[in-house]
């Protein structure tokens, strides 16, 4: 049977990975897909990079628009990143009558709604498993495996960096600042870190998982972002005494009155197995009304597990190459008019429970104060630890978790708490989610 012709745009760390994979197990690839999958043409500006990874494998250009143009190619995939010059070839591959397989997390929470508008008006498709949680299936899971389902929610530890970050913090008692300068070192954390511990790669990828889960447009701008910069050693031990770990968590729920779409670090019971997700792994724990609880887990980041991704896309594209457009699986899992616009809830309107740090003065009657001005927003107390002043200081810490409380009493009531002129800094906050329901 004729091969499906691949064009590859960027050969960095992922491409070079996908050109070895495919390579590697290109007899294994065959048997699964029916067909020869080949990468017949490579696009990056570093023409002697590319060289020395394809060597005389495939025709190598710095032209990536002739590439996405070229009639003999049936499949591109997008491994550039960013939102400029990718969306303009990705667009430009569809109009082409190309497939396009990408792991750009970033284009598609920003643009995913006009790219997948355009496939389907050419008749072709886009594939993105890569694009949230590397080599995890969770795409998959989400768009085929659990279709029988109305999923209820998910949480996802989706971001690798700020998942080693926490874990150093929590077993070596390190500060954010010294773990991130560790993360740097070992390649697990950029230069410029922004878009991973604040949230905002984590936030990407959840905003596609939601938009799978629930059959909503994708919604980015809506999403609730909260990174980790600001987390203290002491409160992830203060958690380890209760009986929780700190995690950067996405989570989508849908709710009777929207639906919530939020990004922050969250404490979750240590005897949860999501919990005990560690390092750079990766993990999402899917809620279905008829399987319950279901667990992805694995490697979120690297050349060969995003490649095993980017692979398994190939073959499915390959397989439903010639299939009428009609009976294909849906990008965002339901057919384009049955997606529905439910509203994200902002996060005021979120009901969770809390974590709060209060620094006070040791003073009469400061336990008293806090618990009165909690008790008039209607927050119950589910655990409380007063700490002992260190010797020779007046100071101490009370750590409470709440029970469940709307967002917006909360912040009403720790704005209240600040202004005791017992409380001696800003009150610490972290939700806190029990996942078991």
């Amino acid at each position: 049977m004729k091969p499906i012709n691949v064009g590859l745009l960027g050969i960095g760390t992922v491409g070079g990975g996908t050109f070895t994979v495919l390579s590697r197990n290109q007899e294994e690839i065959t048997r699964r897909a029916g067909r020869p999958i080949r990468i017949t043409t490579v696009a990056d500006r570093n023409v002697e990079l590319a060289r020395s990874i394809v060597g005389d494998r495939a025709r190598i250009t710095a032209d990536a628009f002739e590439l996405v143009r070229d009639p003999e190619i049936d499949i591109v995939i997008e491994l550039i990143g960013g939102y400029g010059v990718a969306k303009e070839l990705i667009l430009a591959a569809i109009e082409n009558g190309k497939h396009v397989v990408t792991a750009n997390k970033a284009l598609l929470a920003l643009h995913g709604n006009e790219i997948f508008a355009a496939a389907s008006r050419k008749g072709v498709m886009v594939a993105f498993e890569a694009a949230v949680g590397g080599g995890i299936p969770i795409i998959k899971a989400l768009r085929e495996g659990l279709t029988a389902n109305r999923i209820e929610w998910l949480a996802g530890i989706i971001n690798g960096t700020t998942n080693f970050i926490l874990t150093e913090m929590r077993d070596k008692g390190l500060s954010f600042e010294a773990v991130l300068g560790e993360a740097q070192k070992l390649g697990y954390a950029e230069a410029d870190p922004t878009f991973d511990v604040e949230g905002v790669d984590a936030a990407h990828k959840l905003t596609i998982m939601s938009a799978i889960a629930f059959g909503v447009p994708i919604q980015f701008e809506k999403t609730y972002i909260e990174g980790i910069s600001r987390l203290a050693r002491e409160d992830i031990a203060y958690a380890e005494e209760l009986g929780y770990r700190i995690k950067l968590l996405g989570i989508a729920r849908r709710t009777a009155r929207g639906l919530e779409q939020r990004v922050h670090p969250t404490l979750i019971p240590e005897r949860r197995l999501i919990a005990n997700v560690d390092g750079v792994m990766n993990a999402v724990l899917v809620k279905g009304d008829a399987v319950g609880h279901t667990l992805y887990y694995g490697r979120g980041a690297g050349a060969e597990p995003t490649a095993s991704a980017v692979v398994a896309d190939l073959v499915d594209v390959t397989r439903m190459h010639t299939s009428d457009p009609e009976h294909r699986v849906p990008h965002l899992a339901f057919q384009a008019d049955q997606l529905v616009e439910l509203p994200v809830l902002d996060i005021g309107d979120v009901e969770t429970s809390f974590y709060l740090r209060i620094d006070v003065l040791d003073r009469p009657g400061v336990l008293a104060d806090v618990t009165r001005i909690l008790a008039d927003h209607s927050i119950s107390i589910k655990a409380m630890i007063q700490k002992q002043p260190k010797e020779g200081s007046d100071r101490t810490s009370i750590i409470l978790l709440s029970n469940l409380v709307l967002e917006r009493n909360m912040q009403q009531a720790i704005a209240l708490i600040e202004k005791l002129p017992t409380v001696a800094a800003a009150v610490t906050r972290i939700r806190v989610e029990g996942l078991d329901n």
